[in-house]
């Protein structure tokens, strides 16, 4: 009976540092997409069909801790236009218009770029770590992860991350619907996300980084019905 009962709590010892383990793996992963928790973000989105450039867009991203962000589009024809991320809401907010229209965290920005793509960027948090082994990506000695969505909101469900063995850095992450149906393929490099549509193929979007600085934003960025001014203006 003391066997089993100190085999059964190594195990649980384990367990929860495991845990721990992995979840300073994914504080880690996430410092290299964002490396201020308040900052202003400038991201170029280009489509490609084919492996030939179809379009392209620019947009500045506030972000905030809390789950905040605020995406600005920078685009000849698109100015003026908002996307507003708090917690699990999410709101597009146009030109003249009176309210803030809601919007789901998978409406396409460009591609397969979505509000979440842009604004989501850490997964420390927003996801719990179930599994980790050992694995390789492009001939890189890399940790593979299976993560959990810890909200029914979140767009991805489950995420197959896998980071760099040496310096926990993201390499590359299977996304699945709720229904565990993979709906993207993202590739990481510095400064940059490489979205693989799975549901049309021969279409990728590429998200880069054009600059990125620390910033504070007062709390009237953040609420819909402040933005929807039309003389309210970051």
């Amino acid at each position: 009976m003391f066997k089993m009962l100190t085999a059964a709590l190594l195990l649980a010892a384990c367990g929860a540092a495991a845990a721990q383990d992995i979840d300073a793996i994914l504080r880690k992963a996430d410092s290299y997409r964002l490396r201020e928790s308040s900052a202003q973000v400038d991201a170029l989105v280009q489509t490609f069909k084919n492996g030939k450039p179809d379009k392209e867009k620019r947009y500045q991203v506030l972000i905030r801790p809390g789950g905040k962000a605020l995406v600005l589009f920078r685009s000849p024809g698109e100015a003026g236009q908002k996307v507003l991320m708090s917690g699990d809401d999410f709101w597009m907010l146009l030109p003249g218009s009176a309210r803030p229209i809601r919007i789901t965290p998978l409406q396409k920005l460009l591609g397969d770029a979505s509000t979440a793509d842009i604004t989501n960027m850490t997964w420390s948090g927003d996801y719990k770590g179930s599994a980790m082994r050992e694995a390789e990506f492009d001939g890189i000695p890399c940790l593979e992860l299976e993560l959990t969505a810890l909200r029914k909101t979140l767009s991805y469900q489950r995420v197959v991350l896998r980071v760099a063995r040496s310096d926990y850095r993201p390499l590359h992450a299977d996304l699945y619907a709720t229904s565990n149906k993979r709906l993207k393929q993202a590739r990481f490099s510095q400064d940059r996300m490489v979205l693989v549509d799975e549901i049309q193929t021969g279409r990728e979007t590429i998200v880069t980084t054009l600059a990125s600085k620390p910033r504070q934003f007062g709390d009237e960025l953040f609420n819909p019905m402040y933005l929807s001014r039309s003389d309210a203006a970051p």
